[in-house]
């Protein structure tokens, strides 16, 4: 008997996939959702982040945006055209997706410029350790790991809690009520498109990782999968924790400083 799979169900139904892909997904759940429901996307929402949180969230969260295809083309380095079914289906989506992601970036300076946050400063300014963390992870990931633990640690994880949060942001127009008119639908236009266009992408992922493993994949493989998924979710947390406790900027002579520990506000006294 073959342990090839090959999706008969809905793709957006999780009854549709292997019993191990099915108990991965209820495993990840609970730590899934403690980033879909962070408290940052809750005041984001109502707008009770204030202007340095914010600024913290998109500046740390760019080089994700930014290098997304990046870590995408490095998975495409991994496949050969009809080597298998998998492969196929994973060359087809990630050179789909590498065009999409452009805009994507786009999209992300218009947020953040009608946020205050210039594009030199997401291009050229500090992103902090705590925030950079993430991107590295990514990079690690699809430059190390198998296609199939790399797609779950981006294409799956990422995109799919992305999806989650930026879901759950547009739930009120409260947010999106508080830029001005004129730059309004620019500025909200990367978390609309995520919050209804990215929503298959991630199962495209999970069809593909399954069709790369099959229905009877090494527990130590299935292992490998899981961990990867979580630890992009926990890098995503921490991130997040980081951008929600950052401090009110502080003014220094000739200098506006994001962050500023408290030694650090000491010797610029």
């Amino acid at each position: 008997m073959s342990d090839d799979f090959i999706r008969e169900g809905e793709l957006t139904d999780i009854r549709s996939y292997p019993a191990w892909a099915q108990d991965l997904v209820e495993s990840c759940a609970e730590t899934r959702e403690r980033v879909a429901s962070h408290e940052l996307f809750h005041r984001m929402r109502d707008n009770e982040l204030d202007a340095n949180q914010i600024s913290t969230f998109l500046v740390g969260v760019w080089p994700v945006i930014e290098q997304f295809p990046q870590y995408m083309a490095q998975n495409l380095l991994k496949l050969q055209y009809g080597r298998a079914r998998g492969h196929d289906l994973a060359r087809r989506y990630l050179i789909r997706n590498i065009r999409v992601e452009q805009n994507h970036a786009d999209h992300w300076v218009e947020w953040a410029t009608a946020s205050g946050v210039s594009r030199d400063e997401l291009l050229y300014g500090e992103v902090p350790t705590e925030t950079h963390a993430l991107s590295h992870w990514c990079w690690h990931t699809c430059e190390r790991d198998t296609l199939a633990a790399a797609m779950a640690a981006t294409n799956y994880s990422i995109e799919g809690v992305t999806g989650d949060w930026s879901a759950l942001v547009c739930s009120s127009d409260v947010y999106e009520q508080n830029f001005p008119l004129d730059v309004r639908a620019k500025a909200m236009k990367w978390l609309k498109l995520h919050a209804k266009y990215d929503d298959t992408h991630p199962w495209e992922a999970l069809e593909i990782i399954c069709s790369v493993m099959g229905t009877d994949p090494t527990q130590r493989g299935v292992s490998l999968i899981r961990s990867r998924v979580l630890k992009s979710y926990e890098y995503m947390r921490l991130t997040l924790d980081y951008s929600l406790n950052a401090e009110q900027a502080a003014t220094i002579p000739g200098q506006l400083l994001s962050l500023v520990y408290p030694e650090e506000r000491k010797r610029a006294a």
